[in-house]
């Protein structure tokens, strides 16, 4: 297709898809503890089931999402001597997403700052249950998580040529790498918590942007000032930057 003739198109799913995978992290340590109190031989197999019901809920979700994200004629306006607004599904949709992902960065960043931690798991005696009993905690888990990784997917991609297919891209390609390397995955991220706290601190750019986008695409006026979209070369590169500077600290680490 065209769209993957364009840099563009390849620095936003590898962007994505590696942001993908550290916002799974979270959903394989849960799914890990649930499937902790299965047998040995049936894990795997549970493991690998909760990831793919993981990917399927992101690709049912992106294409309701990006549904919604369509609908671009303003239901009702806003006029007040200090600001003017057309409301659209579309704007909505992405100033409610971006102040969610706002509030979930911030309140993942305290959490590890401050040593927040679930002590439960250490102390509480392991038992033993049934196959279908732990597919059902990880569908509910699953749909949890689902809406942080689709609304990150929209506020990269948003505006993109081909954004649906580079966001279905994008999740397919993680789940898989997660089922292959599910616990090495885990193992890593667990092991550079910096790399975890860069994750949170992008999803903070993105809401940020989500929420100044909505807000342009909502021709937004806030005391005679148009409010602007943010140009995505921005954000590509901040990541890049803080990826590489990363990755010479853990060099450096090693050493």
């Amino acid at each position: 297709m065209e769209i993957f003739t364009q840099i563009d198109t390849w620095v936003a799913l590898l962007t994505l898809t590696f942001l993908e995978i550290v916002l799974g992290i979270d959903n394989i340590i849960f799914i890990s503890i649930s499937t902790n109190k299965l047998p040995k031989n049936q894990q795997k197999k549970a493991t690998n089931l909760g990831l793919l019901l993981a990917m399927i809920f992101r690709i049912i979700l992106l294409l309701g999402v990006s549904y919604l994200i369509a609908m671009k004629d303003p239901f009702t306006t806003l006029n007040y001597s200090w600001l003017t607004t057309e409301i659209t599904g579309q704007s909505v949709i992405l100033i409610l997403g971006g102040i969610f992902l706002l509030y979930k960065s911030t309140r993942e960043i305290h959490h590890k700052v401050e040593g927040v931690a679930e002590t439960e798991t250490s102390t509480v005696k392991k038992v033993t249950t049934t196959f279908t009993k732990v597919i059902i905690q990880i569908v509910l888990i699953d749909i949890v998580f689902s809406f942080d990784s689709v609304l990150t997917a929209v506020g990269m991609t948003n505006g993109t040529e081909g954004a649906l297919t580079i966001m279905i891209i994008a999740v397919v390609i993680s789940m898989l790498i997660m089922m292959l390397f599910a616990n090495p995955v885990g193992r890593f991220v667990n092991k550079h918590p910096t790399v975890q706290m860069l994750a949170l601190s992008f999803l903070i750019l993105i809401g940020f942007m989500l929420i100044t986008e909505g807000a342009h695409l909502a021709n937004t006026v806030i005391f005679k000032q148009q409010i602007g979209a943010i140009p995505k070369g921005y954000l590509y590169f901040a990541i890049a930057f803080s990826l590489g500077v990363e990755a010479l600290n853990m060099k450096v680490r090693k050493k």
